[in-house]
């Protein structure tokens, strides 16, 4: 999926949902697209949106980022750190290994779970409409 249409999707994640497309919601939306390696941390996140449009304030951000993880956009993760860092959702899932010793983050994209999505849905009986999967061990550098 291209960057576009990642983007066109999870606008109409927002629009399907019920939610309004507000100027606020689209600047967090661009920041957050901002980051194409790492995962932001709402400070981040917050700083980008100044960037971008300092108008945008901070209740509004996070009540965005508290919109887009209840619409499966983004998920908060919290690897080697209190403070969520916050994780676009390509396609309602997302995948990584996080190394114990320098918190160092690998991305991967096929997971593998499209079977046992589909299993949960139909045996729970429930829409499932992402996942975030997080493996931990160490990286081959600190081996």
């Amino acid at each position: 999926m291209s960057s576009n249409d990642a983007h066109e999707s999870r606008i109409r994640r927002i629009r399907e949902s019920g939610n309004k497309l507000t100027h606020a919601r689209l600047v967090v939306l661009q920041a957050l697209e901002a980051y194409t390696t790492g995962h932001p941390t709402s400070a981040e996140v917050l700083d980008r949106v100044n960037e971008i449009d300092e108008s945008v304030g901070r209740a509004s951000v996070f009540r965005t980022l508290d919109l887009f993880t209840q619409l499966s956009i983004i998920r908060p993760t919290y690897a080697g750190t209190s403070a969520p860092q916050y994780v676009l959702m390509p396609d309602g899932h997302h995948h990584h290994v996080v190394c114990l010793k320098c918190n160092k983050t690998i991305e991967f994209e096929d997971c593998g779970l499209g079977g046992l999505s589909a299993e949960l849905e139909q045996r729970l009986n429930v829409r499932l409409t992402g996942h975030l999967l997080e493996f931990y061990g160490i990286c081959a550098d600190c081996q």
